[in-house]
């Protein structure tokens, strides 16, 4: 298989974030500074799925990311298809600036509950995008974009303080890139196709007797 594209290891925070994603949210910070309350429940993190689902994925994640981009269908095929999953999106801008004018107007719309139509969007688009047609296609998704500008101006500090918590915690994590997706005690660093998502999930399940 290739490496680049799929490649699973038990995170050193494996005993912390298994009781996690079982359903616990009294943790401890795990080792190496990794606070893993805070990267599984962050308040300010975009969460879809079931909110009370029995795992969490965290998905680390740039929207000018071509590997992001192919993983995309597969995972959210497999949380709408399981019904038990909690997506927990971290915007993760690292590859141009334009990947952070896109993580910003995505949070943005999470003011108006469009946080999901943005995303969908703006990972629909095709190589490395300009910030105009970011801007574009996320007012086609049916985000009012007078409304985004309003809140993109009033909540602009805590939208770039969420984006910094994210990359303070890749740090932490030792990450390298994106996409980065933590499935219960699974740090997975590759573009997973739907059934590998799915495995990764079936053996977290069956490791921790779900």
């Amino acid at each position: 298989m290739d490496r680049r594209r799929f490649s699973t290891g038990l995170w050193v925070a494996s005993a912390a974030l298994l009781a996690a994603a079982s359903g616990s949210r009294t943790l401890a910070a795990a080792p190496n500074g990794v606070d893993v309350e805070a990267i599984l429940n962050d308040p300010a993190a975009p969460v879809s799925g079931n909110p009370d689902g029995d795992v969490t994925i965290v998905a680390f994640l740039d929207y000018n990311c071509p590997f992001c981009k192919r993983a995309e269908p597969g995972l959210q095929r497999l949380v709408s298809d399981d019904g038990k999953i909690r997506l927990v999106a971290k915007d993760w801008p690292i590859l141009a600036q334009s990947s952070v004018y896109a993580a910003r107007l995505a949070l943005a719309a999470k003011y108006q509950g469009k946080y999901p139509a943005a995303h969908a969007a703006l990972m629909a688009m095709r190589g490395q995008g300009l910030e105009s047609a970011m801007r574009a296609a996320v007012g086609s998704s049916g985000v009012d974009m007078t409304r985004l500008d309003r809140d993109l101006a009033a909540n602009d500090s805590q939208i770039m303080a969420l984006i910094r918590r994210n990359a303070a915690q890749a740090k932490a994590l030792g990450l390298q890139g994106t996409p980065v997706y933590l499935i219960g005690p699974y740090l997975v660093a590759a573009a997973l196709t739907y059934d590998e998502f799915s495995d990764v999930v079936a053996k977290f399940r069956a490791r921790s007797g779900k």
